[in-house]
């Protein structure tokens, strides 16, 4: 029997533009959902850049306006890509339209923009998703399921980073992620760790942050020199509701570094440590092995690990990123048939933007935060 079409429309064709293009693309392959996922159209900031990103990408429809995608009938998903700036205007237009919507982190430049976008979710019939794809990983999934299931022992501490290099050039040009709407390093890179640190050890109740902008300045593509006002590194301190103390950082500056999204999880019976740069591997330390054989042994991914299966039968053949991407779709799609629930949705997204604000209010005020 011919499944329901379930139309997509994206919004924006750079990394995360094509990287949505391909999640769509392959759990449409991998996965038994319930329905026929479409790539219908396509909207960039021009009709021919949007056209050219069409024919890279075997989207038959394109437009150089986005809100064509909002009044199209047939388009039943909008996927927003653009700068975060433009997040909220879009996902709101999408909502109104009764669209359900699909947008990347983070959510919007501000907490109180995300709650408005969370409140119209909300009354709203339309399934939301934001895009956390690292928390898909099914290495996260299984250190989570240890943490819960006791092996670790009590949790005694936490300690994550994310950090890249794509900014460490200081004659990089002045972007719009330099904005003070853009957010900086903690929005940008420390939303992600936020949700790790969360989805792993529960919520975040207090926090102590410290922000540095290590370039002051840059030459945009004008060659005018504009002043930096957002962070290239934050340092965080965290209490956990469970009574678990931490640390975080966010880095975009970090030489050498491509994606190091790292945690280590300490526990009184073992740990834990992952890395993204070897996201098939899960390291795991026993308190029980004998003495002379202790050591962080290595839990590869594989079949055993859902939903590894559908990508590969073999294990240690790997996961990708982009397959990451796909896991995230196949949760989404599911949750709009009715299947389960929305595995991270506006509300989700307004949580991690609040921690990101009061993480910045802490380091200016030099002080504890509690967090709501």
């Amino acid at each position: 029997m011919d499944k329901k079409k379930l139309n997509f429309g994206v919004i924006g064709s750079g990394f995360m533009g094509k990287t949505h293009v391909f999640g769509v693309s392959s759990a449409n392959r991998v996965f038994d959902l319930p329905y026929n996922l479409q790539l219908a159209k396509i909207a960039d900031v021009s009709e021919s850049s949007a056209g050219q990103a069409a024919s890279e990408l075997g989207i038959d429809q394109y437009t150089g306006d986005w809100r064509d995608l909002i009044t199209d009938e047939n388009i039943h998903v909008i996927n927003i890509t653009s700068p975060n700036s433009l997040h909220k205007e879009m996902a709101l237009a999408a909502i109104e339209a009764g669209k359900h919507v699909y947008c990347e982190k983070p959510l919007s430049v501000s907490a109180s923009d995300a709650e408005e976008m969370s409140n119209a979710a909300r009354a709203s019939e339309v399934k939301t998703q934001v895009g956390f794809n690292y928390l898909c990983n099914p290495m996260l999934r299984k250190a989570r399921q240890m943490i819960i299931a006791g092996e670790l022992g009590e949790i005694r501490g936490f300690r994550g980073i994310h950090a890249e290099d794509y900014m460490a050039d200081s004659k990089a040009p002045y972007t719009w992620r330099h904005e003070p709407l853009g957010g900086g390093a903690l929005a940008d890179l420390g939303s992600h760790i936020i949700a790790t640190a969360e989805f792993l050890v529960g919520p975040i109740t207090e926090v102590l942050g410290n922000s540095t902008t290590i370039i002051k300045s840059r030459n945009d593509n004008h060659g005018k020199i504009k002043n930096v006002e957002v962070d290239d590194i934050t340092r965080v301190f965290l209490k956990f509701a469970n009574g678990v103390s931490g640390s975080i950082e966010a880095n975009w500056v970090a030489t050498g570094r491509k994606m190091q999204h790292d945690f280590e999880v300490f526990g009184s019976k073992g740990s834990l440590f992952f890395s993204q740069e070897k996201l098939n591997e899960l390291l795991y330390f026993n308190n029980d092995d004998p003495r002379g054989e202790q050591g962080f042994k290595t839990i590869c991914a594989s079949p055993d690990h859902e939903p590894y299966d559908r990508f590969c039968v073999a294990p240690g053949h790997q996961l990708g990123f982009g397959d990451l991407k796909a896991i995230e779709v196949k949760g989404f799609v599911d949750s709009i048939a009715g299947l389960g629930p929305e595995p991270f949705n506006f509300e989700a997204g307004l949580r991690v933007q609040s921690l990101v604000e009061s993480i910045q209010k802490s380091s200016k005020e030099l002080a504890w935060l509690k967090v709501n």
